[in-house]
């Protein structure tokens, strides 16, 4: 198990730049993947950025170029740099943590408690 506390987002105008952070209450090197997803009100969740435990990345197209994910393994934290935001990206930020349970043989999914991020025009 795992749980996931982000810290606050916040308002900010367009053009602006937030990062949120997501610590994890275990070591984070030996999970199979962090990330960062989002809901818009009336809107699905939905992927915006991750991390694998090797270091890869991958982001979601409307983002790429402007967000960066990153891990720090010794402080079992990740964060999500979000630069030249628009007001496209208001919405509730989630953390996720897939994590393999060798009892299920599955990944299963964990998820912080969300934060608000708000982007005025």
């Amino acid at each position: 198990q795992v749980q996931l506390v982000e810290s606050e987002g916040g308002l900010v105008q367009a053009g602006g730049s937030l990062r949120l952070s997501c610590a994890a209450s275990r070591s984070i090197s030996s999970i199979n993947s962090m990330g960062w997803y989002r809901q818009a009100p009336g809107k699905q969740r939905e992927l915006v950025a991750i991390i694998t435990s090797g270091g890869t990345t991958n982001y979601t197209d409307s983002v790429k170029g402007r967000f960066t994910i990153s891990r720090d393994n010794a402080k079992n934290t990740v964060y999500l740099q979000m630069n030249t935001l628009k007001p496209e990206d208001t919405a509730v930020y989630y953390c996720n943590a897939k994590v393999f349970s060798s009892m299920l043989f599955r990944l299963m999914d964990y998820w912080g408690q969300g934060t608000q991020v708000t982007v005025s025009s």
